[in-house]
Parts: C-alpha cells; structure tokens; sequence
C-alpha cells in the first residue's frame, strides 16, 4: 500500500481473449486516439500478443506477460482467419494461396514468398485461411498479388483460443483448460526450437 492506493503484485497474470473491432489500432502510442489499450480501458495494464491490422478485426490476446508475449511471437503458431473478397473465389485462387504467394511491398521492404498454409472455400466470395507465419498484412497482401481485394478480414482463432460468440469490444478471462493448453504449447514449441538450434 502507498498512501491509500493499493499496489498488486506483478505476478498476478492476466490473459484476455478481446474482439477488436474494425477501426481500433493495435499500437500503445497514446497520441492514437482508437489505441487498443485506449478502448479497452482494463483495470490491469496488459498490451497485446501479436497485431492485427487497423482494418481488420476479430481475435486478440491481450496480457501483461511478457514471457508469453515473447513466446507467442517466437512461436510458430497457428491462426485462422475468415475473410470475404470481391470476387469469385476460384479452386486457381484457393490453390494459389495455399501454395504460397510471392509479396513485394518496396515502402516496408518486403520482398518474400509466404509459407505453404490451409485455405478452404467457405462461399462465393468467402474463404478460411490458417497461417503459421505474420507478415505486415499477409493475407490482404497475398490476395492483392492474385488480383483480389478484401472486403472483411475476421481472425477467429489463435492456437487453441477461439474468438468464440465474443462481440465487437467484448472481452473475456481465458479458462484454465485455455491457460494450461496455451502456455504449454509455447513451451514445447521454444524447446523445440532450442533443441534444433542446438543440433
């Protein structure tokens, strides 16, 4: 206790599953006036693992522990999107992407071909997508290398943490089951990439 505030342990750790909207931006720059730390307003000071672009909206995990945060970033894990385009999409399109993409961006100096990942047809205009890597804008980049532009970009899941019927600005505490699932995965991802390292 200082004066009458109350100070809390760090160690107590906090994980959220949060539903960003469209429009709020994953930066702690204050002069940002949509921060995603800004429209949250949680009573704990967390930052989040992993962006999501302006955009764009759907799942984040936000805590305020920063060994996960480095391990989710080490980590070569799993997320998956729902995005809608504005066209048809073609079994060409869908073979293309999964394939990998090769993205030019001269301003970001990127110039790489994306990883091989899982894409399925959901509708006309509609596909899931499930990458293991994250680029500056990698999938509204890989679609605008094929000729397709993205109308919704939705993420629904990372790892084993699902957006689930979260709302727009909705924000839950991870279960348990979550916690000891997610927290375990990074682990034996980092020893596994500590022992090829080592070979």
């Amino acid at each position: 206790r200082v004066g009458k505030k109350v100070v809390k342990s760090k160690t107590e750790k906090t994980v959220l599953a949060v539903y960003k909207p469209a429009g709020i931006v994953c930066t702690e720059d204050k002069r940002e006036k949509k921060n995603i730390i800004r429209f949250l307003n949680y009573p704990v000071r967390v930052t989040y693992a992993g962006r999501l672009d302006k955009d764009s909206e759907g799942l984040l995990i936000m805590t305020n522990d920063g060994d996960l945060i480095n391990g989710m970033m080490r980590a070569r894990h799993e997320k998956e999107y729902k995005v809608r385009v504005n066209k048809e999409v073609t079994p060409e399109f869908i073979e293309k992407m999964s394939r990998g993409v090769h993205i030019r961006d001269k301003e970001k100096n990127l110039d790489a071909v994306t990883r091989p990942c899982t894409v399925k047809k959901t509708g006309k205009y509609t596909f899931s997508i499930i990458l293991t890597q994250g680029l500056n804008r990698q999938i509204r980049r890989m679609c605008e290398a094929l000729g397709y532009k993205v109308n919704v970009l939705k993420r629904i899941r990372i790892m084993n943490v699902e957006l689930g019927d979260l709302k727009p600005g909705q924000v839950r505490e991870l279960t348990e089951q979550e916690l000891k699932e997610l927290y375990g995965t990074v682990k034996e991802r980092e020893n596994a990439g500590i022992s090829r390292t080592s070979e």
